[in-house]
């Protein structure tokens, strides 16, 4: 037998979250890391005020992003959901023929909730979350007793009880707090249409008395628990979030700040937020950390639409070169592919002195950088200029013998690339200028040097940059998403990442 039970609106439809502590009992890992995953949206960055308040790296989580998280949090929030245990309820009714009855129900646990439709929106007061078409399974032990003018009579059982037409909504703020993402929760309820019940045992009255004494206490312990559970989940993601690290480490010598630096702004068809993104130094090294941001125009990504795009301004990289040339930028070559450049026999025609006052010495070449390199993001390509000093020194026992000193100027373009969540590049030569910078055997031909030291650039300078930045960076994306069918964009001094992401690990 069915028995309806009408959709009635209650003061409960939307509620205000009161202050208080977070609940202890742990959420699902997908729910959590799904609304971490929204940290992955922002646009192009404005004139900010302060070092402080500026954002480097912005991401923007699209309609189509919004989805795909949606779906992660209605799939984890179901499993959070059950088993749910609902507070015993006793009543005393009064039945026809019968009399008054004292009915009790016990052991009321929801072990299933199903959704049969959910969407998304977004807007200047948040985002809302709507789940309709819900069902809720039950289980539950009943028993009645009621006194006759011979003797009391009573019975118990089991029932099952099935929850339909159940309507989920909630509507999170989005605000940044210390540097971290927090969602408050704005409003939420849970709302039921329909209970139906199945009696194992009992007699026939007991069945219309039972719906028509409980169907709305049924309804509103559904209501009730479930919209707690919704309010328990979203504090311990709150929680979570507040407890996500405010760097990730590159190396033993950088770390990109991924703290958040404004309240993210959303609207009807995307979410915006904007973190630090510069490189610090992990062992404590000076670093200049004067960079400032200017408003560029943004840049689009191509068609088709992807969930996310990831903006990087140029200064991104800069603080990164700033960093590690503060650490040291240098390197010491005693091995190459050409290994007669590292015998003074290979220079006799180029260095006659050399080869004359040291014949037949091994040597190394040591190779610092002189100057923080700055890049220059362009179209579909990056520049930079290293200023560099090469001391070719010769080995003589167990003491390097610095002979000269050649001032370098090189002139590399590069590509970025994206290999899963990590951002990668590569440098070619373009061109280079030397001048001899000190000599302590004489002056010598600079031409007649050219040809060895472009053989170093490209044989060895070169390759140990591209293969350092090989390893690349990561981007801002959480443990167990990756990025798929990526597009990067170099434009307008940013580098734009834009994609789809997928999960990679089953967390519930």
């Amino acid at each position: 037998m069915t028995v309806p039970h009408p959709f009635i609106p209650r003061k409960r439809r939307f509620i205000p979250i009161p202050q208080m502590g977070f609940s202890s009992n742990p959420i699902t890992t997908t729910a959590a890391l799904f609304i971490a995953l929204s940290l992955l949206s922002v646009r192009t960055n404005a004139h900010i005020r302060s070092l402080e308040d500026e954002g480097f790296i912005s991401m923007s989580l699209s309609s189509k992003g919004l989805g795909f998280v949606k779906d992660l949090l209605v799939q984890g929030a179901l499993s959070f959901m059950t088993p749910l245990d609902l507070l015993p309820i006793e009543k005393t009714v009064k039945i026809p023929l019968v009399g008054r009855v004292d009915i009790a129900l016990s052991d009321i646990t929801v072990y299933r909730v199903g959704v049969g439709s959910s969407y998304v929106s977004s807007g200047e007061n948040g985002v809302v979350i709507v789940a309709s078409g819900g069902t809720a399974n039950l289980s539950m032990n009943w028993k009645y007793s009621y006194d006759t003018w011979l003797f009391p009579i009573s019975d118990k059982g089991a029932a099952s009880v099935q929850v339909e037409g159940m309507l989920m909504e909630l509507t999170l703020g989005l605000k940044s707090q210390d540097g971290s993402l927090n969602l408050p929760l704005l409003e939420w309820g849970c709302h039921v249409k329909d209970v139906f019940v199945k009696l194992d045992g009992g007699a026939t009255w007991f069945y219309q008395g039972l719906l028509d004494a409980f169907k709305e206490e049924i309804a509103s312990a559904v209501e009730n628990s479930v919209s707690n559970r919704m309010r328990e989940g979203i504090l311990n993601i709150n929680t979570l979030l507040q407890s996500f690290p405010k760097e990730i480490p590159v190396d033993n010598v950088a770390a990109l700040n991924i703290t958040f630096v404004k309240d993210p702004v959303s609207t009807n068809s995307s979410i915006d937020f904007e973190i630090n993104g510069l490189f610090t130094a992990r062992n404590n090294i000076l670093v200049s950390n004067n960079f400032h941001n200017e408003h560029q125009a943004p840049v689009s990504c191509s068609a088709p639409a992807k969930m996310i795009g990831i903006s990087l301004d140029e200064n991104v990289f800069n603080s990164a070169t700033s960093v590690y040339y503060a650490d040291s930028m240098n390197w010491v070559v005693d091995k190459m592919p050409d290994q007669s450049l590292l015998n003074t026999d290979g220079w006799k025609y180029i260095i006659p002195q050399l080869y004359n006052q040291y014949p037949d010495y091994d040597m190394n070449l040591n190779i610092s950088v002189s100057s923080q390199p700055i890049l220059k993001i362009a179209d579909d390509k990056i520049n930079t200029t290293v200023y560099s000093d090469m001391i070719i020194g010769v080995l003589d026992a167990s003491e390097v013998i610095q002979v000269s000193s050649i001032s370098l100027v090189i002139n590399a373009t590069g590509s970025v690339h994206i290999s899963r969540n990590n951002l990668t590049g590569s440098f070619g030569l373009s061109g280079f200028t030397m001048s001899l910078k000190w000599s302590n055997i004489g002056d010598f031909d600079m031409h007649q040097v050219q040809a060895a030291v472009s053989t170093v650039i490209d044989t060895v300078f070169l390759p140990y940059l591209n293969f350092q930045l090989a390893k690349g960076f990561p981007l801002p994306v959480f443990p167990g998403f990756t990025l798929e069918n990526s597009e990067v964009i170099s434009r307008n001094s940013q580098v734009v990442v834009c994609s789809d992401v997928v999960s990679t690990e089953k967390y519930i």
